[in-house]
């Protein structure tokens, strides 16, 4: 099962920066391809992603763990999507961490892909920790 990975510290205080995160109002200022938020509520919220040829896509996320202002965790909605044709497990968890003056944001994607997609299971876990950079760079841009 990939799992990819990425850390980065930000000059932010730990509050600052989940008040960023913990809120999926914010995901479209710093998540690349999320165009709005639906349906945001206590236990989830969907995502609105726009694909290349612009046709919009929406992705379902439950609200899974939340320790603030530490750690939340996501898990993707896959049943009856798109996503449910090459993944059988999309889960996220963003843990933060105190760092000196800052705060450190550790983002970590586990992928569970299903029939043919497990052979390139190799490639699915680079592209992931790739798009796990464009967050913390959006992230980056907000600071």
């Amino acid at each position: 099962m990939p799992t990819a990975t990425r850390s980065r510290t930000f000059a932010v205080t730990q509050s600052e920066l989940w008040e960023l995160i913990a809120d999926p109002h914010h995901q479209p200022r710093w998540w690349p391809g999320v165009e709005r938020m639906e349906s945001v509520g206590g236990d989830g919220f969907t995502q609105v992603l726009k694909t290349k040829r612009g046709k919009p896509i929406r992705a379902d996320f439950l609200i899974i763990a939340l320790e603030p202002p530490w750690m939340t965790v996501w898990e993707q909605q896959l049943p009856g999507t798109p996503f449910a044709r090459v993944l059988s497990e999309s889960v996220m968890q963003v843990n933060l961490e105190p760092a000196g003056e800052g705060t450190t944001a550790t983002i970590a994607h586990r992928l569970k892909p299903r029939g043919y997609s497990r052979t390139g299971g190799f490639l699915i876990g680079r592209d992931t920790a790739k798009q796990l950079d464009r967050l913390l760079d959006g992230i980056a841009g907000l600071f």
